[in-house]
């Protein structure tokens, strides 16, 4: 019985539409990842190249590579290879890649 109202609760979730991600996701909202993009566009950046670095969320870039900041929001940018991605300032990890739409 236990068993079963675990499963339940579980469908429920599922259902609903909530989902569960793990602690080291990161996801930007829409409305957030719009913020983004329409800063980017009036601020734009020279794309640059890293060979050998596999560019995916989660990606550690290295120190060097420049970050530009949007006004009042948490995450930096940069150009790579011509995809624009967010970057957690802090750890210098990928959070989002924003490809032209």
């Amino acid at each position: 019985m236990k068993r079963c109202s675990i499963m339940l609760a579980a469908g429920a979730i599922v259902a609903s539409g909530l989902g569960v991600a793990s602690a080291d996701t990161i996801v930007v909202k829409p409305e957030d990842q719009k913020v983004y993009r329409e800063y980017v566009h009036k601020n734009p950046l020279a794309s640059i190249k890293l060979p050998g670095v596999d560019l995916k969320v989660g990606t550690r870039l290295d120190d060097k590579v420049e970050l530009r900041e949007v006004p009042k929001e948490k995450y930096r940018y940069t150009v790579i290879e011509g995809r624009t991605v967010l970057v957690d300032p802090e750890t210098h990890e990928v959070v989002q890649i924003l490809d032209a739409e």
